[in-house]
């Protein structure tokens, strides 16, 4: 497997940040990786390590985060699915099916609405296509505290809202790693993120969806819980529903070999 590093400029002039692991086949499928809120592509490594035969893959981070750039503006779905159609332009894709975990789910979500043509199939992680009707306060008043407290105030909640029990301390190493990654957020890319999230509502394109899904939850998640896991999966009649026992929000960290085989098998599904 070709490993490329790689950027490109948006049409906005955002520099977007990828890693391109090469097919060892051009008949393979390709397949695209949306992290989540304020981390980065690594999410992943775990999953590509078990995917790198099966497909050519392209991780990257979002405007916002990781070593992108951090445009101070207004941040939505839309606009970070935009970002991956042209990140395909770029790449010359035509289609990938799309994998995303928690803000990475609502971009694909939004990228299965906006470019139909492009998403061969969609793998919603963690995620939800509405937080209800709190959820703009909600993610807001979790930026407030951001700034009240500095994002180190925060890292004993998102771990325990990250990784179930047990988990940080038989992994240290993969606790330290999100935990970096999150501390180097800039703050107003962060709250901006935030309200991405309090403000999506991806409702009105699942009808429209004709791509196979596979939804995937973890089964202690409470960020974004099995009944919105649920809640999509019924909205979605071509779409299938795996809880993973054990797992929290972060199940491409916690349980990467679970995430490889269902992303394997929507893969599969695709032909």
């Amino acid at each position: 497997m070709t490993v490329q590093a790689g950027s490109f400029s948006t049409s906005d002039n955002c520099v977007i940040s990828y890693t391109l692991h090469r097919a060892p086949s051009p008949q393979a499928p390709r397949l695209a990786l949306v992290h989540s809120l304020a981390l980065d592509r690594s999410i992943w490594d775990g999953a590509v390590a078990k995917l790198s035969d099966r497909a050519e893959i392209l991780a990257y981070d979002c405007r916002g985060h990781g070593r992108s750039g951090r445009p101070h503006m207004e941040y939505s779905a839309e606009l970070f699915a935009r970002d991956l159609g042209e990140l395909f332009a770029h790449l010359h894709w035509d289609g990938a099916c799309v994998a995303g975990c928690s803000m990475g789910g609502c971009v694909a979500q939004a990228f299965g609405g906006l470019y139909p043509r492009k998403a061969r199939g969609l793998v919603l992680i963690d995620t939800s296509t509405w937080y209800g009707p709190d959820a703009p306060k909600q993610f807001r008043d979790r930026a407030a505290a951001a700034k009240a407290k500095g994002m180190a105030g925060l890292i004993d909640f998102q771990i325990k809202r990250w990784f179930s029990e047990g988990f940080p301390a038989s992994h240290p190493d993969a606790v330290k790693c999100a935990t970096s990654v999150f501390l180097a957020n800039d703050f107003d890319c962060y709250a901006a993120s935030c309200a991405l999230l309090g403000d999506a509502d991806l409702r009105h394109y699942l009808p429209g969806f004709r791509m196979p899904v596979a939804v995937v939850v973890g089964e202690e998640d409470y960020a974004a819980p099995v009944a919105m896991a649920e809640a999509l999966h019924n909205a979605i009649p071509q779409s299938t529903l795996k809880i993973i026992p054990g797992g929290r929000h972060l199940t491409p960290i916690q349980c990467p070999d679970e995430i490889a085989g269902e992303i394997a098998a929507l893969l599969e599904r695709t032909g």
